[in-house]
Order: C-alpha cells, then structure tokens, then sequence
C-alpha cells in the first residue's frame, strides 16, 4: 500500500493531535508542516519530529509531494486555508467551523466538487464506536420513533475571568462562541445518530462574563494562571459564554441543547438522551465505552463497548478489544482512515456521499449556527429553511 503524504498547517492544540492520528494509520506520512512564521514553524518541526517546515503556508502548498492537507488554524483562517490549498489540487481535512459563514463554506464545496477533491470536515465525535452502534440501534427500529432528544456540551475551560483565548474574539471566531464551537459537534452528532434533521430553533444566550481579564503574556489553554492584576488587561465580551436551543425535527420530535463554558468540573461533557417510543438511549462523553439503554417493561442496561457485542458497522472503527477503552485520539484515528481509504481508492471525489462528514457537513453546521444567533438576536423562533 502506498504511502499518502501529508501538510498539517496550524499546530496549536489540535494540529498535533491531528498528526499523531495520522502517524497511527501506517499508510499516511506527515511530511511537513506550517505556522505563523518560520521560527515557530521550526520549533514545532523540531517537537514534533516532522522533516519539513514552513513560516507560510503557501509555501507548503507548492510542495508536490504532499497530495492532502489538514487545516487546523484559527477559525477565521479556514476559509482562506482551505481555499488556496484546492486550489492548489490538494484534498483538505479542515477543523470546524468550516468557514466564518455558510457563503464561504458554499464557494468551498463548489470548488471541491469542480475539481473532485476529497473534502472533509472534522466532525471526529461521530468516529466513537458506540456513536456508530446508536445509529444502526435506530436505522434498524429498535427504538421506535424519535419522539424527543436532550442533551448539552458544557466544559469549564473559561470558568474564571481571567481564563482567555482568541475564541473569545469574534474577529478569530465568529459570531458565535460556544454553539459554534462545541454546540456544532452536539447538533452534527444528533443528525448523524438519529438521522433526524433540526428544522426549528429557538435560542436563548448569555454571557456571564462581559468584561474578561486578557494576559499581557502568553498563556496556553488550559494552563494554569499565575499572573498578577498588573498583567492583564480588561476586554469587552460580545461572544456567548452559555446557550440553550429549543429544537423541532423533521420527523415532530422535540429536544432542547445547552452548550456551557463555564460550567465548573465539567472538563469536556458532551452528553444527550434520545428518548423512542420502543426504548431510549444516553451518552456521556466523558464515559465514553457506555451507552445506556432505557425500556419502561424491562431491565435497564449499560452496554459496554465490546466489538463482540457492536453492530458491524460499529465494529469497523473499534481497534481494541472489550475492556480496552478508546477515547477522543482514536476517534479522529477512525475518521482519517475512512477519509484516506477513500482517497487510496480512487484518488478524487466520486459520486456517492462518503461515510464520512464532508464539506457539506460543515456547511450544514455553519447554517444551523447562523440561524441560532438569529433566534437568540431576535427572541423568537426560527425556521430552518
């Protein structure tokens, strides 16, 4: 099998998760890399043992060796990023959110399909075994019809004042803050597992923090911070530290969302219940080899993540046995091998839709975000076109 080789650009926290993804699938090669300026591109080249180092991107997209790309720069770079690297013939993997807007994504996955490159979006929650399993327990009846489902994404990362990143700024992410960045990985898991679409929403917003504390010196996500008053300076919040959605599905289930970043203890939660009219199920992404299962004339179960005991489509994507658990590296793991399998097939975009989230995948999630900040700016409900 030939090798694939790759350029990663961005490598913040989830660059170099990307790469060790990659690394683990034995036919992909990271080649190269890229970052702000040749300095920091060295260093992280250095670190993370990657032959080839660029300080502009563009100069990594005229390599013709590498055949794929992975975007994984700040938000308000994807676009950008990811255009000129189809444009220069190169498949992309790209972070979400896709693009600052849908308009954006739109001109994407034109570009995409012009040039039949394979286009995907990082959606990587979808790659849990038992997320795979949910969706076949539904597709195959087993729990009836969806009648509701609920859910949230709440982490503690910005608990404090004093806690700062450049997602807190909407010229780097959006108008949106916490339902671009963590509710789009909730809404994009519920459409995968139940198949259902969100067609309403009715959003209510709120920022506990309007005035944040900004480190005069550098200090990495989730660090701890040791710096005095003097070392900050106060900036207006505009983005939302909280969320809940109401929500209406194409097929008449109701359901409710609450995404939340400064939710004490909470790490990094991402939890729902899909409630059936034959059963119900419920996950927690902090537990993630558990799905329980719930029936009103039976007993309760808690099914554990076993390839022996999982769907064979769920099985494809589970590497260890039952009693080996596998976690958030082996969900981007699972997806990048769909995404370069398919590559190896064929080598360019084919008709039928990948088993995979793509362009239009993110899309999706940029338009359901946008119609959430218009719910939320306008009080009312908004229909999904």
């Amino acid at each position: 099998m030939r090798k694939i080789k790759v350029g990663i650009i961005g490598t913040g926290f989830i660059g170099p998760a990307h790469i060790e993804a990659l690394r683990r699938l034995g036919f992909v090669e990271v080649v190269a890399i890229a970052d702000v300026n040749q300095e920091v591109a060295k260093q992280k080249a250095e670190l993370l043992n990657v032959e080839k180092y660029y300080g502009d991107y563009k100069e990594l997209l005229k390599d013709p060796e590498i055949e794929s790309v992975h975007v994984c720069t700040p938000n308000y770079l994807h676009y950008k990023v990811a255009k000129d690297a189809l444009l220069a013939n190169k498949h992309v993997i790209c972070e979400k959110p896709l693009a600052m807007n849908s308009s954006e994504a739109d001109e994407l996955i034109k570009i995409a399909k012009e040039k039949k490159l394979v286009n995907a979006a990082h959606f990587n929650l979808r790659f849990y075994p038992l997320m795979h399993h949910a969706k076949k327990m539904i597709e195959e009846g087993e729990l009836g019809q969806i009648f509701a489902v609920n859910g949230s994404y709440q982490q503690d990362w910005l608990f404090y004042d004093t806690d700062f990143n450049w997602r807190l700024l909407p010229e780097f992410s959006g108008d949106s803050r916490a339902v671009a960045d963590i509710g789009s990985h909730w809404l994009d898991l519920i459409e995968f597992v139940t198949g259902i679409k969100v067609n309403e929403v009715c959003a209510d917003f709120a920022t506990f923090y309007p005035i944040r504390k900004k480190p005069l010196k550098p200090v990495e996500t989730y660090a701890g911070k040791l710096l005095s008053p003097e070392d900050y300076e106060e900036v207006k919040i505009e983005t939302e530290d909280y969320a809940t959605v109401l929500l209406k599905f194409n097929n008449g289930a109701h359901g409710s969302m609450t995404v939340n970043q400064v939710a004490a203890g909470r790490k990094n939660r991402l939890y729902f219940e899909i409630y059936g009219s034959k059963k119900s199920i419920s996950w927690d992404s902090e537990r993630p080899n558990e799905l329980w299962i719930g029936r009103r004339d039976g007993t309760n179960e808690i099914l554990m993540k076993d390839p022996s005991l999982l769907n064979p489509y769920a099985r494809e994507i589970t590497s260890f046995p039952g009693g080996h658990n596998e976690g958030f590296p082996d969900t981007s793991k699972q997806m990048f091998k769909k995404v370069y399998k398919y590559i190896l097939q064929d080598g360019h975009l084919k008709g039928e839709t990948p088993d995979f989230p793509t362009f239009e995948d993110g899309r999706r999630e940029l338009f359901l975000c946008e119609q959430i900040v218009k719910s939320a700016k306008e009080n009312k409900w908004v229909v999904i076109e």
